[in-house]
């Protein structure tokens, strides 16, 4: 796969790390775990790297596939979110997008939620422009 300028498109083989970041107290639920918003949002920031540097674009969000919590995120945990590319079509990329947690206290990794999300890439007029 090449791009209009002629540079290779690079996909990793395996996950890449993509964003590390530590929840903060204003981002709890009423629960005391971190928000589910949050960890969405933080999904898409970090579901959004590996197609930024494919296209060289910006890109938009437009589908989130099945997003299911498996283990709360709690008040401290360093969260760290994966990403490997699945597929690129002519102007969207699809990527696999993992969370993990590290306790503060230890006991490894732990996967928090995954999801398959894809992008558009856009043209200065944010219309859908190919990704080749």
């Amino acid at each position: 796969m090449s791009q209009p300028d002629g540079a290779a498109i690079e996909s990793p083989a395996a996950p890449e790390i993509v964003l590390r970041v530590i929840p903060m107290p204003a981002d709890t639920s009423m629960e005391n775990f971190i928000s589910g918003g949050w960890v969405m949002s933080k999904l898409d920031a970090a579901g959004s790297v590996l197609p930024l540097r494919i296209s060289r674009r910006r890109v938009a969000l437009v589908a989130v596939d099945e997003l299911v919590f498996a283990h709360p995120i709690l008040l401290g945990d360093l969260v760290t979110f994966h990403a490997t590319v699945t597929s690129v079509g002519t102007t969207s990329i699809t990527v696999q997008v993992e969370a993990t947690t590290e306790r503060r206290g230890g006991g490894g990794s732990t996967k928090v939620t995954e999801c398959r999300m894809t992008y558009v890439a856009l043209d200065d007029e944010r219309r859908p422009v190919s990704v080749r």
